[in-house]
């Protein structure tokens, strides 16, 4: 392909970008990839419950392979960046095209979850950050971190109520962001129609209700002793 082309391309793509649409088809993508993560993860983290030999032989086993551990981490951190960054230009949009505001901003047609998708998104960042160094790294641990004993770290962790609290509030807005962000994905690719849009969302809804309580239930479970009663 020669250069010309491929500037072609390149500039097609910038003013595609450039557009309210190329930046809610960009949230659409990287949302995807979050969501898809988020269901592995979880289907990980559900491994607490079969005990502490399951749940290292699982680290173990992610440890085993570098390349693509890291490779997923990248790819990762390149969308989470991305996400927000298109999200915060798109905000940024709808501010300019609003110069002047409203005298009484009224909520119409829209749920919490949507109006609070900017602030709910960076609250989820700063948790993820927290989680990372707290269970990943340990750089943030009260006690003691042991390598790829990833059950006993979670439930020494989770043990301390500032950060279960802490966590129960990070999936509680997770929630709340998977919901309006899940179905906002089938209207960015123009799948919109009043017979299917409200079945849509009560999916979303159901969706991330249960990921939500499927994360919060790991913290309640080590609190009642159901488990790490055996450390």
């Amino acid at each position: 392909m020669s250069s010309i082309a491929i500037d072609s391309h390149l500039h097609k793509a910038i003013r595609f970008y450039q557009a309210s649409i190329g930046k809610k088809a960009v949230m659409a993508v990287t949302g995807v990839v979050l969501f898809g993560y988020l269901v592995g993860h979880l289907a990980g983290n559900m491994q607490v419950y079969l005990g502490a030999e399951q749940m290292d032989k699982y680290a173990a086993f992610l440890h085993s392979m570098p390349l693509l551990l890291w490779s997923v981490r990248a790819l990762l951190v390149a969308s989470v960046v991305l996400h927000i960054t298109a999200s915060l230009q798109l905000q940024k949009l709808k501010l300019d095209a609003r110069p002047a505001g409203y005298v009484k901003k009224e909520a119409v047609d829209s749920s919490l979850a949507s109006r609070s998708m900017i602030w709910s998104g960076l609250m989820i960042a700063a948790f993820v950050i927290y989680h990372i160094l707290d269970l990943t790294t340990g750089a943030a641990g009260a006690v003691q971190f042991r390598e790829l004993r990833a059950y006993e770290n979670l439930v020494y962790s989770f043990r301390r109520v500032p950060v279960s609290g802490f966590y129960i509030l990070g999936m509680v807005l997770l929630g709340m962001h998977l919901y309006h962000g899940l179905w906002s994905i089938f209207q960015t690719v123009g799948f919109s129609h009043p017979r299917y849009t409200p079945v849509i969302k009560r999916l979303a809804a159901w969706v991330a209700i249960l990921m939500a309580a499927g994360f919060i239930s790991i913290p309640i479970a080590v609190w009642t002793g159901l488990v790490g009663s055996n450390l």
